[in-house]
Protein backbone atom coordinates (compact mmCIF):
# COMPACT_ATOMS: atom_id res chain seq x y z
CA UNK A 1 0.00 0.00 0.00
CA UNK A 2 1.49 3.58 -0.82
CA UNK A 3 2.06 5.56 1.96
CA UNK A 4 1.15 8.98 -0.13
CA UNK A 5 -0.23 9.78 -3.21
CA UNK A 6 1.57 10.28 -6.25
CA UNK A 7 1.88 13.67 -7.47
CA UNK A 8 3.94 13.82 -10.89
CA UNK A 9 3.65 17.29 -11.49
CA UNK A 10 6.07 17.93 -7.97
CA UNK A 11 8.87 15.18 -9.45
CA UNK A 12 9.07 16.75 -12.95
CA UNK A 13 9.39 20.68 -11.10
CA UNK A 14 11.84 18.38 -9.13
CA UNK A 15 14.17 16.51 -11.92
CA UNK A 16 14.37 20.25 -13.65
CA UNK A 17 15.67 22.43 -10.28
CA UNK A 18 17.87 19.52 -9.78
CA UNK A 19 19.10 19.93 -13.53
CA UNK A 20 19.64 23.65 -13.07
CA UNK A 21 21.89 22.67 -9.69
CA UNK A 22 23.98 19.97 -11.69
CA UNK A 23 24.54 22.68 -14.53
CA UNK A 24 25.75 25.23 -12.13
CA UNK A 25 27.67 22.86 -10.15
CA UNK A 26 29.43 21.71 -12.90
CA UNK A 27 30.25 25.66 -14.05
CA UNK A 28 31.49 25.33 -10.41
CA UNK A 29 33.79 22.79 -10.31
CA UNK A 30 34.88 23.71 -14.10
CA UNK A 31 33.70 21.26 -15.91
CA UNK A 32 32.24 23.54 -18.33
CA UNK A 33 30.82 26.45 -18.79
CA UNK A 34 27.12 27.25 -18.48
CA UNK A 35 25.87 30.85 -19.08
CA UNK A 36 24.25 32.71 -16.51
CA UNK A 37 20.89 33.25 -17.82
CA UNK A 38 20.07 29.55 -18.42
CA UNK A 39 18.60 28.79 -15.06
CA UNK A 40 15.65 30.90 -16.36
CA UNK A 41 14.80 29.04 -19.30
CA UNK A 42 15.23 25.89 -17.31
CA UNK A 43 12.99 26.65 -14.55
CA UNK A 44 10.15 28.15 -16.56
CA UNK A 45 9.76 25.21 -18.68
CA UNK A 46 10.31 22.78 -15.59
CA UNK A 47 7.90 24.65 -14.13
CA UNK A 48 5.27 24.91 -17.28
CA UNK A 49 5.66 20.67 -17.95
CA UNK A 50 5.34 20.07 -14.02
CA UNK A 51 1.84 21.86 -15.18
CA UNK A 52 1.04 20.14 -17.72
CA UNK A 53 1.71 16.99 -16.02
CA UNK A 54 -0.04 17.68 -12.58
CA UNK A 55 -3.30 18.95 -15.12
CA UNK A 56 -3.44 15.45 -17.03
CA UNK A 57 -2.96 13.53 -13.81
CA UNK A 58 -5.53 15.69 -12.02
CA UNK A 59 -8.07 14.54 -14.96
CA UNK A 60 -7.96 10.74 -14.69
CA UNK A 61 -10.60 9.21 -12.31
CA UNK A 62 -9.31 8.40 -9.26
CA UNK A 63 -10.39 5.00 -9.10
CA UNK A 64 -9.24 4.15 -12.84
CA UNK A 65 -5.60 3.22 -11.39
CA UNK A 66 -6.68 0.77 -8.83
CA UNK A 67 -6.99 -2.57 -10.36
CA UNK A 68 -10.07 -4.21 -9.73
CA UNK A 69 -11.52 -0.52 -8.96
CA UNK A 70 -14.50 1.24 -10.60
CA UNK A 71 -14.39 4.86 -9.49
CA UNK A 72 -14.08 4.05 -5.73
CA UNK A 73 -17.41 2.12 -6.27
CA UNK A 74 -17.84 -0.98 -4.84
CA UNK A 75 -19.89 -4.03 -5.43
CA UNK A 76 -22.31 -5.32 -3.18
CA UNK A 77 -21.27 -9.01 -2.11
CA UNK A 78 -23.52 -11.82 -2.00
Amino acid sequence: MLRHEFHPGKLVAGLFLLTVAVVYAGDAGGAWDAPWFIALPLVMAGLFIAGVAAAIHGIRPRGAARPGGAGGVKEPRD
